[in-house]
């Protein structure tokens, strides 16, 4: 099954950029692997209420309807890397088209993107910066 990996931020340091790449590369022999950066606070707003909605209808609009979508959120249930091993195997038997993981940016993600998810997680009970928690996933999808 196709993955995807959305994630709000600014442009990513080079070291983050060059270990997604190294890991998309190493996924790809066994699947499609995207990766796409939204860009955080395209209004350019100081108001983060209105920040996180214009963050969360971006998201929204790369999301498909037969997307299996899974939100990172630091209140999602706890996973270890067996149960990511499982969450993939099972959003593959459900029908989905593409397996597609969000990240939001500093202030989380928006009620639209969380309500569209079929399923939320953390990756650590610490709060992770989007490039940190990019490069867990990454390697957890690789793992």
């Amino acid at each position: 099954m196709p993955m995807r990996v959305l994630t709000v931020g600014k442009k990513r340091s080079q070291g983050t950029q060059l270990l997604v790449e190294e890991y998309k590369e190493k996924l790809g022999h066994y699947c499609d692997v995207e990766d796409t950066l939204i860009k955080s606070n395209p209004k350019l707003t100081s108001d983060v209420k209105v920040q996180i909605e214009a963050e969360d209808a971006s998201m929204m609009q790369q999301l498909k309807a037969e997307d299996f979508v899974v939100v990172l959120d630091e209140n999602g249930k706890d996973v270890m890397s067996e149960q990511i091993a499982d969450l993939i195997g099972d959003a593959g038997n459900t029908g989905s088209s593409r397996l597609t993981f969000c990240i939001g940016g500093p202030y989380g993600l928006g009620i639209q993107v969380r309500e569209r998810a079929d399923a939320t997680i953390r990756l650590s009970s610490l709060v992770l910066n989007h490039q940190v928690a990019l490069i867990l996933l990454m390697e957890q999808l690789y793992r």
